[in-house]
């Protein structure tokens, strides 16, 4: 073994670790290890950053775009409108969701496609009486077998197409995935509608969806005696004030006179009533530092903390947001984002931890207030997703078909090979813009960055695994293991060792690792290298094991009061099932 290929399973390993143990985001973690490997050698310095010129990374780019383009449409909004039924069966609500998120998932990215049709099920778990427990997994194992089905569903397809590409000169085509991807997706959300959700914990208790923390026992009502040293500031410094003690200001009753969320430049007055949230001991230590009068724990008028202007709302941190691993102080939420924090939720439980010393993380539920022609805007920069149906605007069925005719376009362009994704998305893109179905704003927010950072500074990586040879020594490694049994053993394995990395570090980050040791060992078999790649696009794609594998089980850890264990409950079945359907249907379609 040489330096460089010693080098090569280092960095690989610190990877692994640094993924699992959840330490760093995933993003800093491919930083880290993208410049690990300059130094070692095995990247060269003025080829550091040639991932992020890489065509996967803007196809990614590009499909987050067009997806939130279809999002702001309306046309998922439309469909889930007539399509979920209003019925207490759980067999056939859970068949509708994980259906349409797998129809969905196929058209445009699963995250997306997920965040979509979170809100409704958790309004369809609301209609029905069911736990949202029991809708939320099965719609995020859905949307991800929808992923598989094509190139753009989900990030490995692309990475394993481009992979391709780069080496054998021609990428698969946006329905090459169809022919493994439709029958897996078909049994498995079979199996997830008639026998998978029986086996999810029913005792999981989490947030509604509809801005419905139980609140009313940590709101109470202060007023500001004459001698309180708030008496004479602007607003914003006593929130602020409070706040530091963890103590939040939702409202202000001033004579018969409610205002929910006051405005920042407003003056305390004497006998101002402020309605406060905040744990006993906590609202004590302010009373008494801040010389307040406690009115007492009354039933707090809905018009003191929510208007027609002000609203109350609940949103989940999604993997990578901006405030992952902030507090409340650092992020500034209500200076910088006109935001009160009111509650926060962890895997279904309200945190315990004081406000201000709360770090946010992925899957964290959060009740916020704000006012409603802002609250969208503000979510999309601070990383959050609303776990609330939006209202649907006027115009919805023009604004829902010219996007359907537009991103229809772009696939047919793609399908038949006119012009390449990238070319007919980004047109797509365009398009969309001029016709005001998206701002340029929100169509670069819509991008995750990180996913884009952890592609640029792995790729190279990858490439450094082959160029030093070390994914040629593990390729040499499985080949020796299976040299007795059939080629199919070999496959077996490629596609059990991907699902097993895609379930403790991101999905992307497996497929640039996996695909060329799978390529390494079909040609040491002289087998077909595409039943390899393909094997390594579903295997990246399935992680269903715990909630870190794949975003989507990352965002409804919380929203469905999720525990760590209760993934491999569904998922370990679901993996079984999936491997024993899809290689018969590797072989058939991509013959060895």
């Amino acid at each position: 073994m040489t330096v460089d290929q010693i080098a090569a399973f280092a960095i690989l390993a610190g990877v692994l670790i640094f993924f699992i143990g959840g330490w760093l985001r995933y993003d800093f973690v491919a930083f880290g290890a993208l410049f690990a490997a300059v130094i070692a050698g095995i990247v060269p310095s003025d080829g550091a950053f040639s991932g992020f010129g890489n065509s996967a990374v803007v196809t990614v780019a590009l499909v987050l775009m067009i997806s939130e383009g279809l999002r702001q449409s309306g046309v998922v909004d439309l469909i889930a409108e007539y399509a979920v039924p209003d019925t207490p069966s759980p067999t056939l609500l859970i068949s509708v969701l994980a259906c349409l998120a797998a129809a969905l998932s196929g058209l445009m990215n699963n995250v997306g496609a997920l965040a979509l049709l979170m809100p409704v099920a958790l309004q369809a778990a609301r209609q029905s009486g069911l736990s949202p427990a029991l809708l939320l997994m099965p719609l995020s194992f859905g949307s991800i077998l929808g992923g598989m089905t094509t190139l753009i569903g989900t990030p490995p397809n692309i990475l394993v197409s481009n992979f391709r590409a780069e080496g054998m000169g021609e990428s698969f085509g946006m329905f090459d995935y169809s022919w493994v991807g439709v029958p897996v997706a078909a049994v498995g959300v079979a199996f997830i509608a008639f026998i998978g959700w029986r086996l999810i914990p029913t005792d999981r208790s989490a947030p509604s969806g509809d801005a419905e923390f139980d609140i009313q026992p940590y709101m109470t009502e202060v007023r500001v005696t004459e001698s309180s040293s708030l008496v004479g500031e602007f607003m914003l410094e006593a929130m602020n004030e409070l706040a530091e003690k963890d103590v939040t200001v939702a409202g202000l009753i001033r004579g018969d006179q409610l205002t929910p969320y006051p405005g920042m430049t407003e003056r305390v007055c004497d006998q101002d009533i402020l309605v406060a949230t905040g744990d006993a001991d906590a609202l004590e230590k302010v009373i008494a530092d801040f010389k307040l009068e406690l009115v007492g724990d009354v039933d707090i008028a809905e018009g003191a903390i929510k208007s027609d202007r002000i609203s109350l709302i609940e949103a989940v941190v999604t993997p990578g947001a901006r405030i992952a691993a902030m507090t409340l102080k650092e992020i500034g939420l209500r200076s910088r984002y006109h935001l009160n924090l009111l509650a926060v939720s962890r895997q279904g439980k309200r945190t315990k931890t004081r406000m201000n010393q709360h770090r946010f993380r992925a899957g964290d539920v959060l009740l916020l207030q704000g006012e409603k022609e802002q609250l969208t805007d503000m979510l999309g920069r601070l990383g959050c997703l609303p776990l609330a149906q939006r209202s649907l605007g006027v115009g919805r069925h023009r604004r829902a078909l010219f996007a359907t005719t537009v991103f229809g376009t772009a696939i047919a362009a793609t399908a038949f090979k006119i012009v390449p994704i990238t070319i007919a998305f980004g047109v797509a893109i365009a398009v969309m813009i001029l016709g005001r179905i998206i701002s340029p704003r929100r169509a670069y927010g819509s991008i995750e960055w990180p996913i884009l950072i952890l592609l640029g500074c792995m790729i190279p990586v990858g490439e450094a695994l082959d160029r030093t040879g070390a994914a040629g020594l593990i390729a040499q490694g499985i080949v020796a293991v299976t040299d007795q049994f059939p080629v199919v053993v070999a496959l077996i394995i490629v596609m059990v060792v991907t699902m097993t990395l895609s379930d403790i570090m991101n999905n992307a980050a497996t497929a640039v690792v996996m695909a060329p040791i799978s390529v390494q060992i079909a040609e040491r078999l002289s087998s077909n290298p595409d039943t390899f790649l393909m094997a390594v696009a579903i295997g990246a794609s399935c992680a269903f094991l715990t909630p870190i594998g794949h975003q989507n089980n990352t965002l409804i850890m919380g929203p469905g009061g999720y525990r760590f264990g209760d993934y491999w409950r569904m998922g370990l079945p679901l993996e079984i099932l999936v491997v024993s359907v899809s290689v018969p249907a590797l072989l058939y379609a991509w013959p060895l």
